[in-house]
Formats: C-alpha cells, structure tokens, sequence
C-alpha cells in the first residue's frame, strides 16, 4: 500500500492482507508495558474533523503517538471555518506548517480525494458523507480475522441502514475482497437504488436469514443524514430488523456480533446483546488504534521488512519500527 488511503476500492487483496498482517505486529506493541515505539519519529500528522467523531478520531490519534508522530488537531467550532475559510485554504494554511499526513473526515463524499490532489501529504479518510470509511473496514476485517482466521466463505450479513452508510460500503468491497458471502438485510427505503456494482445478496426478512450468519453485522439508523422518513416507526424498525435477544438466540453458537459505533441500544441492537460474550463490539474499538497504526507506518514508515519479529522482547525493542534495528 502505499499514496493515499482514500477508498478500499483502490486496494487490492493482497494490499488488505499486507495491512492485517502488520497489525498483528501493531497488536503486539500495544500490548506492551510501554506501548510506544519511535517508528514515525519526526513525521507529523494532522486530524482534520469537519464531522463529530469519537473513535476514529481519538484512535487515530493514539495511533500516531504510539508511533512517536507529532500531532496536531482541528476542531472546526475553534478554527477559520467559521469565519468563512474554504477547505483547500486550511490545507494549504495546515501544509504551511508542516505536515505528512492528514486524515480527513468530512460531511461531503469526495473531499479527501479532492484534498489529496491540492496537498503532498499523504491523505487518509477516516468517512467521507455516504461514500467510503476504509479504515473502519479495515478493522472490522481484523476483527473477524482474529476470531475465525480468514475471511474465507464466511456468510456475514450486514444489517440496516445500507443506504445512508459509509460503513457498508467499505465493508462490502473489503468483506468480499477477502473472500467473504455478504447478504445485506433491510427494508427497501434503507437501501441504495441499485446493489448491482455489489457481489452481495439482498434480503428484506432477518428472522430467516440469522441463523445461517457467521457475523451479524448491525448498522446505526443514520437520522441525521435522513431527509424524509423511511420506516414507519423506530418501534417498527427494531421488531423487524432489530437484533433482539431472541434473534440472538437463533444465531449459530460461534457467530460474532458487530458494530461500528456509536450503538442506539434497544434500535438496532438489545441493550443485553450488546453485551453478550460473543458480541466484539469494544474488541473491534481497540483493533482499531492497531490497524490505524498499521495503516499510518505504511503510508509513512519505512515499510513492512522494518518490522521486528513478534517473538522480540519488549525490553530490546526500541528502535525496530524506526530503523530495523534493536538495541
């Protein structure tokens, strides 16, 4: 991998497997007493938020420091924004300052790959409006990785709010690249016009497709992008597509629970499933500070031949991930 991070559709398979492959090694240095190394020492990165985020934006941020980077944060409600500043005048403002990477949210599809062509820093999109959230799916394919060992023919049913969904997005093109037999399961108005460019199937009944899931993967209604209503009632919604605990129940006993967050507890998912063994929901949370420091020593580091072995003490290893070499 290497560029931009702009779009899990620019990857191949081969490039998602290079990124879960060093994220065991990433893995295994949070795990760590002291979970720092100096890999990205000197590098600066930049979150650039024009949307509210909690876990993308705060594990990105852990990511860079568990690398050594400099970081540097962008609250629109303090900054020029406000004040009428256009996107490409605050990249160029940020890039003056000196900068190597800048990972973008943003409300509108398209910006960051707008970003990327105005900058030379490297540009991650960390969701941009319906279009892409490559990271997140990055992680969610970690996760499952960890629990089943590949991707391989696994049936994984992505449930809900498809349409207004950088998540699925992502998902789909990253699950499938994998190997991966993806159903999408919601009710018409909550899906895109068309599923055609997807190698997915589609189903508007959850009770019969839950128990054939490997992973049952649950999407947030998205009020806030909706412009007109689409189900009837949340009421409604939940009795048909909500994961309850007697869905739950129906599932196979090894299969896992998803969600990328933030949960409407007792919408989309019971308060009680949630919290079910089986349900990797925080575990896909702390995968992803892992995966984004993957994804940030690609795209800034001095690549994946730099890495030590995973069986390498803690107490030797200080300068591996800068240099290849250990003291």
């Amino acid at each position: 991998m290497n560029g931009h991070l702009l779009s899990i559709a620019d990857l191949t398979r081969a490039d998602l497997e290079e990124v879960l492959d060093v994220t065991d090694s990433m893995v295994e240095v949070s795990s760590r007493a002291i979970p720092k190394v100096p890999a990205l020492r000197g590098r600066t990165v930049v979150s650039l938020f024009y949307e509210d985020s909690t876990r993308t934006r705060l594990s990105f941020d852990t990511a860079a420091k568990r690398l050594s980077a400099d970081t540097m944060s962008f609250a629109v409600s303090s900054s020029s924004v406000n004040k009428g500043e256009s996107v490409r005048d605050t990249i160029e403002t940020i890039e003056a300052m000196g900068i190597d990477a800048v990972v973008v949210r943003h409300r509108s599809s398209g910006v960051p790959a707008q970003i990327a062509s105005w900058t030379d820093a490297v540009v991650i999109n960390a969701g941009d409006g319906w279009h892409q959230h490559p990271t997140q799916a990055l992680l969610d394919s970690y996760t499952i990785r960890s629990h089943r060992g590949s991707l391989d023919r696994l049936h994984i049913g992505i449930v809900g709010d498809v349409k207004h969904s950088r998540v699925a997005r992502s998902d789909i093109e990253a699950f499938t690249k994998l190997g991966a037999r993806v159903t999408l399961v919601a009710p018409p108005t909550l899906l895109p016009p068309s599923t055609s460019p997807w190698d997915v199937a589609v189903s508007h009944d959850l009770d019969s497709v839950i128990p054939t899931l490997d992973v049952c993967y649950l999407l947030r209604m998205q009020r806030e992008r909706m412009t007109e209503a689409l189900v009837p009632t949340l009421r409604e919604y939940t009795a048909c597509f909500g994961l309850t605990s007697q869905r739950a129940d129906r599932l196979p006993s090894d299969a896992l629970i998803m969600h990328p967050g933030p949960m409407n507890r007792g919408v989309e998912i019971a308060s009680e499933v949630a919290d079910r063994p089986n349900a990797v929901i925080t575990e896909q949370v702390a995968n992803g500070v892992a995966v984004r420091m993957s994804v940030l020593f690609l795209l800034l580091g001095p690549g994946r031949a730099a890495l030590p072995p995973l069986d390498t003490p803690a107490a030797t290893v200080t300068t591996t991930l800068d240099s290849g070499e250990t003291k």
